[in-house]
Parts: C-alpha cells; structure tokens; sequence
C-alpha cells in the first residue's frame, strides 16, 4: 500500500491510500475518487513531505491505520451485503424509489455531489461511503 496527499479543485487535501500509483491513476481515470469534503472529482496528487517517523513507533502507527481502515472496510462490506450496485444511475433509482415508481430495495452506486444534495434536498435518504467501493465490472 502507499499513501497519497491527494487535492481537489476547490483546494482542500486529503490523504488516501493506494495498492500502487497505476491504481490511483486507474481510479482517478475511471471517475471512482472524489473529495471527502466536498464531493470533488477533479483530484490530484498535492505535494508531499517525506515522511520520517521514530523507530519505535513507525510499525504501530502503520498497523493501528491499518486495523482502523480494515474495520471500516468490513462494516461497509457488512452494510453492503444484499444491496444492489446500480453504478452511475443511483440517483434516478433512489428517487424513483421514493417516489414509489419502483419497488424499495438496498442500492449503491455513484452519484455526483449535485445529484447527492439535490436528494437530501428532496427528503430522499442517501449516505455516503467512507471508502471506495470497486464496481462489479471491474472485479473481473
């Protein structure tokens, strides 16, 4: 794994963890990372400081951010089991749901941050993940 100061278009950084620089570069191509702060897909890699940590604590450090990401990986996972990935078209199906034009059920998907607001705004109950979630197409 390897970790990135990552920036949007509206300036705010965050870090984010990697398998390599070809899987940024795939997710980011792909339309699949966007800002924690602001739903902002226009991310790229910020200027970082090296990091230099003690000895004594660099191993436990990496280990405890681990355990916390994989614990946060298997909740979602947990929430995700029985919900049916409706890639770029969740926004017309969570709607369509609330409206009562089809039958309720467990989705997720990807929505723009406009999309995303304009839902909330309409009473339409949607959450955001915490970490991304590869879509099925590209498991195989």
């Amino acid at each position: 794994m390897i970790v990135f100061d990552l920036r949007c278009g509206g300036g705010h950084v965050f870090e984010t963890w990697f398998a390599s620089s070809a899987a940024f570069e795939d997710q980011r191509d792909r339309g699949l990372i966007a800002c924690p702060m602001c739903g902002d897909g226009d991310v790229a890699k910020a200027v970082m400081a090296p990091r230099v940590t003690a000895k004594g604590n660099a191993t436990s450090a990496s280990a405890r951010l681990k355990a916390v990401l994989a614990e946060i990986a298997a909740a979602q996972g947990k929430a995700l089991t029985g919900s049916r990935w409706v890639g770029r078209r969740f926004a017309e199906e969570a709607r369509a749901m609330h409206d009562g034009a089809a039958e309720p059920v467990t989705i997720h998907g990807q929505a723009t941050r406009e999309e995303a607001r304009a839902l909330l705004e309409d009473g339409v109950p949607v959450a955001p993940l915490l970490l991304p979630v590869t879509p099925p197409k590209a498991l195989n």
